[in-house]
């Protein structure tokens, strides 16, 4: 005797969203736009896993939370830290991590060996690589041996010394440079790049030039996605306004005000009040 096959649908909860993958990126070039944002931290990483493609762990984390100077101080144990934590809070997007500084620029083994402990012990799905033309071999090494690469060109902020500063590129004659280092790192084989304060002629070029999505920050609204730095959306930093960046609030100071009415509250004995206390007298005299 066969059974019975009920033709109503199986209840069900809420449909959960399919894993973003390298190749999912690669297949929004000229499509919708990729929006991205960088996390540190497994509270944030659930808050912009509900709304991005793509998670950045950047290196920026030791300017961000650490109070680094620059990002050349960031180590390989700090970035798997960072990455553990944000791959704890994301479900969707697609997490990249950051190799930082003299983590694969001596070798293609070296970087093959940083990357691959970098995916085993943070279960991210790829990293990203400053550079163009000079790390080609590189990216070529890793994707060949299974490790998908985002790439990174235009200001490189771990060759700031080199570039004097945080500069704009790409103007006048060094626009040839940065049009060959995306070039390369296409053909390369990375899934994607990100194009970092160049003129938005040269971004517009490159977008249309290369058969990779570009990620612009500082570049052009006709790259095929843009990422920011979170904490600069968010407005944590009062006095840091770079011209690239668009503030969609003010957190730092809602809580610098909110700070103030703590230490307020604490000096004048206002806090904590009988509401906040355990076993705190009623005003019958009965224990709450």
């Amino acid at each position: 005797m066969s059974a019975h096959i009920s033709s109503e649908p199986i209840a069900s909860g809420p449909a959960r969203r399919k894993p973003v993958t390298p190749p999912d990126i690669a297949g929004r070039k000229g499509g919708e736009p990729i929006v991205c944002l960088t996390a540190y931290t497994t509270p944030v990483a659930r808050m912009v896993d509900d709304h991005c493609d793509v998670v950045l762990v950047g290196d920026s984390v030791g300017m961000v939370l650490h109070g680094l100077p620059s990002t050349l101080g960031v180590t390989l144990d700090m970035m798997i830290m960072h990455a553990q934590a944000v791959r704890r809070g994301v479900r969707h997007a697609l997490v990249v991590v950051d190799m930082p500084f003299g983590s694969y620029e001596e070798s293609p083994a070296q970087a093959f060996r940083n990357a691959a402990r970098i995916m085993a012990e943070t279960d991210c799905a790829a990293v990203k690589i400053e550079g163009g033309v000079a790390m080609a071999e590189t990216i070529r090494f890793l994707v060949a041996r299974g490790v998908p690469v985002m790439a990174h060109v235009g200001l490189t902020p771990q060759a700031v010394n080199a570039f004097g500063g945080y500069v704009v590129q790409g103007r006048g004659e060094d626009a040839g440079r940065v049009l060959a280092d995306a070039q390369a790192v296409s053909d390369a084989g990375a899934f994607a790049v990100v194009l970092e304060k160049i003129t938005a002629p040269l971004a517009d070029r490159i977008t249309c030039d290369v058969a990779i999505p570009t990620i612009g920050i500082g570049a052009s609204p006709a790259c095929d996605g843009q990422i920011l730095v979170v904490d600069d959306v968010l407005g944590l930093f009062q006095d840091f306004r770079p011209r690239f960046v668009k503030r969609y609030a003010e957190l730092g100071a809602d809580a610098d005000t909110a700070i103030a009415a703590y230490a307020a509250d604490v000096r004048a004995r206002r806090f904590p009040a009988a509401e906040h206390l355990f076993d705190a007298p009623s005003p019958t005299g009965e224990p709450a």
